[in-house]
């Protein structure tokens, strides 16, 4: 009965997706907010909610390690595979605003996130602190994003805003219903794909990591392909950056807040997932610098590097070989020197004038 709920859940997840990007682009247009800033906001919050979900009620019930392992596995799910899936289908050009801001500010909060979590554990206070700067920067890219939508407006759309305002309640039905088969769907298949694994003995921290992280980022990987499909290519992009600000800033800190004993860090995730997923944060600048897009090339490279990572977790989990000697490389040669390779390019690039940043996504081709 699982593997049918695995299943139910799988579709609920695409159909929540689906209905999600619909309204939220014509509510965005109305209240003239830049697609980009729905993507940070809006859709992010949407596709974040199983996470938010699961992390709270696995914290609430003495499962800190897949509240832990689901928030670390998701941003390095989000960065690698997500954004290379779909800049490997068509390439993502990049908002100044993510480089500028979003990206460094995704960066800033993986770093103290991994800092906090230094002496083995993120305490309530420190959760509730986290929170405080979220709900922040929330509240100033609202109005940001307010602001660079009226500055970009265009005249000649008022009878076409017009004609849209006639679907604000069907758009608003969109958004809840998809918001509601997002979590539902989440929940179903993360249950489902828990009782499986744990049918075969595997840890809650890889189950976390992988299945639960997995099942939890499936509404960002279907929100950022469905919007890439629709040449909504700043949701995509602002989706995956914005879920992973959420996923640290909301989601761990909740969990961190809620749990009487705050949320307990391993050794082993300490030093290798946390780390990861910090260096891939850091990759994701001169990513972004480079050509002012992310190129189809760098999308495979994140591709190679997330079945990189996710090999090596169940295989140090499973006991396979040497894979602790592995692990150390992935994390201290093979992303720092990605790294390096990728901003020489990123500075080559700025160097020959061919980074050219949009604030706003050129006439694209959905049908919206």
């Amino acid at each position: 009965m699982n593997y049918v709920y695995l299943i139910v859940g799988l579709g609920l997840l695409v159909l929540g997706a689906e209905l999600l990007v619909r309204g939220a682009v014509v509510l965005a247009a109305l209240a003239r907010i830049s697609p980009l800033v729905v993507g940070l906001t809006v859709v992010a919050f949407g596709t974040s909610a199983p996470e938010l979900a699961v992390s709270s009620v696995s914290a609430l019930k003495g499962s800190s390690e897949i509240a832990l392992g689901n928030v670390v596995g998701s941003n390095i799910f989000n960065l690698l595979l997500i954004l290379g899936l779909c800049a490997a289908i068509t390439p993502l050009r990049v908002s100044s605003q993510l480089v500028k801001l979003d990206v460094p500010l995704m960066l800033i909060a993986s770093i103290a996130v991994w800092a906090l979590a230094a002496d083995g554990r993120l305490s309530r206070a420190e959760g509730v602190s986290l929170l405080v700067v979220f709900l922040l920067y929330t509240g100033w890219l609202v109005r940001a994003g307010r602001k660079q939508g009226n500055d970009l407006a265009d005249p000649s759309e008022s009878p076409h805003l017009i004609s849209r305002r006639r679907q604000i309640p069907v758009s608003l039905i969109l958004v809840v219903v998809g918001f509601g088969s997002l979590v539902f769907g989440g929940q179903m298949f993360v249950e489902a794909a828990s009782s499986i694994a744990r049918s075969f003995g595997v840890s809650e921290i890889l189950i976390g990591l992988t299945i639960v992280a997995g099942g939890t980022s499936l509404p960002e990987l279907a929100t950022s392909t469905v919007a890439v499909a629709k040449g909504q290519r700043d949701i995509a992009v602002g989706n995956v950056v914005g879920s992973n600000v959420f996923n640290l800033m909301l989601v761990l800190a909740t969990g961190a807040a809620v749990s009487p004993v705050g949320v307990p860090v391993t050794e082993s995730v300490l030093r290798f997932d946390l780390m990861v997923m910090t260096l891939v944060a850091l990759l994701c600048w001169p990513v972004f610098w480079s050509d002012a897009e992310v190129t189809r090339g760098e999308g495979i490279g994140m591709l190679v590097l997330f079945v990189g990572y996710t090999g090596l977790t169940i295989a140090d989990e499973m006991g396979w070989g040497d894979a602790s000697m592995w692990k150390r490389i992935y994390s201290l040669v093979v992303l720092p020197w990605s790294f390096v390779l990728v901003s020489f390019l990123a500075w080559r690039a700025h160097r020959n004038g061919s980074t050219n940043f949009t604030d706003r996504e050129a006439p694209d081709d959905s049908d919206e």
